[in-house]
């Protein structure tokens, strides 16, 4: 893979196309690591074999769910992030240490194809919560991505830390993590290894930005205080 490339697109928000392996040491420590991981289930493939059935649709072949994360990577986003979310904790549970908090997104339909909930590990010693958003409301972001996920869910996940100011999402897609921090002025720092991926985030957040609330104040600059590792 090439070098990582940066794009700024408005003070405060920074996309890095790479490995996240790479780029997230040269970063500051955030207050929260909200992401999605692939979760190593092959859901690309599946969405291609099954392209208009059950609930599937397919975006495009990138082989991005081919396997999980290392564990070195989870314990590298504890590291660089005081608070983390991370959604598809399910798969994640021999990386992760044991958590109080759960998150769940119930989508409100049952014995549907896919799966009637979603669960997301947090590291915080709080009582678990559950949000209840349909899956037919979050079809209307505009969904581009296999597993993307609703803003309104992000928005609900930043409630949860309510005094974060910096967020990195090293896992970006879409790039919806963004657009959520993007809305409360939060700094926010995302990475995507896959172009046709982080083209769309790119496309996405873009089209947002040209949407300010004039009542939340723009994120500020990301201080460059890096620990290199």
């Amino acid at each position: 893979m090439s070098a990582p490339r940066k794009e700024t697109l408005a003070e405060g928000v920074e996309l890095w196309l790479g490995d996240c392996l790479e780029v997230l040491p040269t970063q500051p420590i955030f207050d929260l690591c909200l992401t999605d991981p692939p979760y190593g289930i092959g859901a690309d493939k599946a969405a291609s074999k099954n392209n208009g059935k059950w609930g599937w649709t397919y975006y495009g072949e990138t082989d991005w769910d081919g396997e999980r994360p290392s564990k070195s990577l989870f314990e590298l986003i504890l590291s660089r992030s005081k608070t983390q979310i991370i959604w598809g904790g399910n798969y994640f549970t021999d990386h992760l240490p044991p958590s109080m908090q759960w998150l769940v997104w119930d989508k409100g339909q049952r014995d549907f194809s896919l799966a009637d909930c979603e669960f997301a590990w947090t590291s915080q010693n709080k009582a678990a919560r559950v949000f209840d958003f349909p899956r037919a409301l979050a079809l209307k972001d505009g969904k581009q991505h296999p597993t993307q996920k609703p803003i309104e869910l992000f928005s609900w996940c930043l409630d949860q830390v309510p005094k974060v100011k910096t967020v990195c999402d090293p896992f970006l897609g879409s790039g919806t993590s963004a657009i959520s921090c993007m809305r409360r002025g939060l700094s926010f720092v995302g990475i995507e290894r896959h172009e046709p991926y982080f083209d769309i985030a790119c496309r996405r957040i873009e089209a947002a930005l040209k949407q300010p609330d004039m009542f939340i104040e723009p994120p500020k600059p990301i201080k460059q205080e890096a620990l290199q590792l």
